[in-house]
């Protein structure tokens, strides 16, 4: 075997014809094969760095017929280049595939099976499915384990041939293997195929599951990952059941792989849904958490990855890092999106007891000399006086320090925020705005400068000078952006619903009415103007108790992830899905969505805001396998028509009345709940009354600076659903 460094000298460019010349010429005296093993590495370097060598074909094909082990993984690695691209030509090699797979040497027939899986065409999968079929019931455990993914990879190429040749059933058969490799890669495959919104439906009975668990300890720490995933796929009938599983399950959290410990929290987060001994719940949340702060030790990649898992993680199980606020203290050599990341879970970590912690370390971060992070640290620094009341005033002191530095950023960001403090504690801080009327001149952002105008407004009455602001702030009128030409125009309706009787205000009333109506052209202005115009025309009395009338304290409850939406995206912990806060299916094709399944052991919370998915069937005919275990029984008449059905897109999440059943939904904001997040306690029975309250969920409350705000799917039309009876029952 050749030293880590001694191919190096191979990665040169070479012409075709050289390395043809070449080939032709070791055929003559090379007993040993030494010449053509030098020219297939020199050939599959170019290969490597991107060169084209596909019209070597030929005379590398003629090279399967050395016995040599090292020189048919070069040429099956050129088939699985080049193979696809050759269809024409893929019928010369036919025979060797063929012989190969039924070689003494196993290495030598999984790696036939394996290059044939590669290749998708015609050709080549006709020849492969006997010999698959042979392969998975192969003496020899590694061409097994090579088979079973091999069948995954036949499924992609030809769902039909997979279907009726019974590899399915062939692939269930392994997952009861002696071998736990062998099982793993059956789990894959499976997984593979389930996971795909065309493909049959993967499910777990209890047998099946405890077998799996058996075959952990002895796999690899990718199987084990392909164990636990597989987890997902089973849906406990009792809560007992579900217990059992997740003691058996838990001591996989001290694993040194990172991909293996996520996996672990993710089986244990649905199986938590199936739950109801309360103490083992908190057992596991008190366990969940080391392993979690363990992560954030890793490189920034491995963090942030870890970051956007807590995340979502604290607000379905705040317990699990309640206490843990200090982990997430930014390092002075954080990345950038590292340190947004630790904001956010900070804000959501923030309580009572440990808010004014977490207000010196934002009074902190608003000095550093990253203006991004300087301007999110200002912004968390309001976010926390509205959602914790008794640390508001201390939040109200730092921010009017932040102003007194003069730093155009920071009070922007300040003023930006102040603007929903007035509106989160109405009459309470009114007396530092004459502090920012001073830096009216600094604003030049248009969110500030609107929030300025809406103070300026809103206050009008308190305000001396009100109008003499707001007429400075319209000689640029026309030049303003949008934001703030509608922020202007209410304003100024409201200065006049204030100070009808005077002159100045009635002519910068109708100057800005004016324009708005005559030389704006953005529709959204002109309509406002129009309104206001008419309502003031009207009846001036009734239009400005109309843009006068008491505004509802803001909240948090925008702040926070639809439930459902949240049960959902718990499911893909430790994927892409996390990391973007988004259902896989919406950026990767033909990739099937995930949701809780009902069962007599679903808790009532969970229960309440289910998401239905809609899944799309292959079209003729659908494919029923029985499980190992016993099998279980179909539904009377109704369901198969509605499994077999093609449905259309994956049915998003649907906003539910229970969403609000979380810590912050019952109690006032001064008590140091934890506003926005999702409870611990499941055994609370979802509320059946429905808000009516329009201003109960503000969408905008915190304007646009939610950092990485998470937003469930919009509902769409549901054309079919999953009924009792799937593709696959285990």
């Amino acid at each position: 075997m050749a030293q880590p460094g001694q191919d190096a000298k191979f990665f040169q460019r070479g012409k075709i014809e050289e390395f043809r010349a070449e080939l032709h010429a070791a055929e003559a005296k090379d007993k040993k094969f030494q010449k053509r093993r030098t020219v297939l590495k020199k050939i599959v370097a170019n290969i490597t760095m991107g060169n084209d060598m596909s019209p070597l074909f030929t005379d590398v094909v003629q090279c399967l017929g050395t016995p040599l082990l090292e020189i048919k993984k070069m040429v099956y690695l050129f088939l699985v280049s080049y193979g696809r691209a050759k269809p024409d030509q893929i019928h010369l090699v036919i025979p060797n595939f063929l012989q190969d797979c039924g070689d003494r040497n196993p290495l030598i027939r999984a790696l036939a099976i394996r290059t044939m899986s590669y290749i998708p065409i015609p050709v080549v999968t006709d020849a492969l499915s006997d010999n698959l079929r042979h392969a998975l019931k192969d003496r020899d455990a590694y061409v097994r384990k090579t088979a079973a993914i091999c069948v995954a990879k036949l499924y992609a190429a030809d769902p039909r041939r997979a279907e009726k040749g019974g590899f399915v059933e062939l692939l269930r058969d392994l997952m009861l293997d002696n071998n736990a490799t062998v099982v793993a890669n059956a789990v894959a495959a499976l997984s593979e195929i389930g996971d795909r919104q065309d493909g049959v439906i993967f499910k777990l009975n209890l047998a099946t599951t405890n077998k799996l668990l058996a075959a952990l300890g002895e796999s690899s720490e990718w199987g084990q990952i392909y164990i636990l995933d597989s987890l997902l796929r089973y849906v406990p009938e009792r809560c007992a059941d579900a217990e059992m599983l997740g003691e058996r399950i838990i001591v996989q959290l001290q694993h040194g792989n990172s991909a293996v410990v996520l996996t672990t929290i993710k089986a244990l987060l649905y199986l938590m849904n199936y739950m109801e001994n309360r103490q083992l719940i908190d057992h596991i949340c008190k366990k969940m958490g080391p392993p979690l702060v363990t992560l954030l030790s890793s490189g920034p990649e491995v963090q942030y990855v870890a970051l956007r898992n807590i995340l979502l993680i604290i607000q379905r199980r705040p317990a699990v890092l309640k206490n843990d606020v200090r982990v997430f203290f930014c390092k002075y050599n954080d990345p950038i999106y590292v340190k947004l990341a630790k904001l956010e879970i900070m804000y959501r970590l923030a309580r009572a007891e440990n808010a004014n912690e977490v207000l010196n370390e934002l009074q902190e971060y608003a000095s550093e000399v990253d203006i991004d992070f300087v301007r999110k640290a200002v912004r968390s620094i309001g976010r926390l006086a509205i959602k914790v009341e008794a640390a508001s005033d201390s939040c109200i002191q730092t921010l009017l320090g932040l102003i007194e530095t003069k730093v155009t950023y920071v009070v922007q960001e300040a003023t930006i925020v102040i603007k929903d403090i007035f509106r989160r504690y109405p009459g309470k801080y009114e007396g530092i705005i004459p502090t920012l009327c001073e830096n009216l001149d600094v604003l030049d952002e248009p969110e500030a400068k609107a929030a300025m105008v809406w103070i300026i407004g809103q206050f009008a009455n308190i305000i001396d000078n009100a109008d003499e602001l707001l007429d400075d702030l319209c000689y640029t009128y026309t030049d303003e952006s949008v934001e703030v030409q509608l922020a202007l125009l209410t304003a100024v309706v409201k200065l006049f619903a204030y100070k009808s009787n005077m002159d100045k205000v009635k002519e910068l009333v109708h100057k800005v009415l004016k324009w708005v109506t005559e030389d704006i052209d953005n529709p959204d202005l002109r309509d406002r103007g129009f309104m206001y115009w008419r309502m003031l025309a009207l009846n001036p009395l009734a239009a400005g108790e109309i843009v006068l009338a008491e505004k509802p304290a803001i909240t948090t409850d925008s702040d926070r992830m639809d439930r459902g939406a949240l049960d959902q995206l718990l499911l893909h912990t430790g994927t892409l899905g996390s990391i973007y806060h988004k259902n896989p299916e919406t950026f990767i094709r033909n990739a099937a969505g995930k949701a809780l399944k009902d069962s007599p052991a679903l808790n009532a919370h969970s229960r309440a805001v289910l998401v239905p998915l809609a899944r799309s069937q292959l079209p003729p005919s659908l494919v029923t396998v029985p499980g190992p275990g016993p099998v279980e029984s179909h539904s009377q008449g109704a369901e198969r028509p509605e499994t077999a059905m093609v449905a259309g897109p994956p049915a998003p999440p649907s906003k539910s009345g229970h969403e609000d059943d979380d810590v912050g939904g019952s109690h006032p904001a001064d008590d140091g709940s934890e506003v926005g997040i999702v409870p611990d306690d499941d055994d609370e029975e979802p509320r059946g009354a429905a808000n009516n309250d329009p201003y109960s969920n503000l969408g905008g409350a915190f304007g646009s600076y939610l950092a990485d705000e998470p937003k469930p799917i919009n509902a769409a039309d549901h054309r079919g659903r999953h009924g009792e009876e799937d593709d696959l029952l285990f």
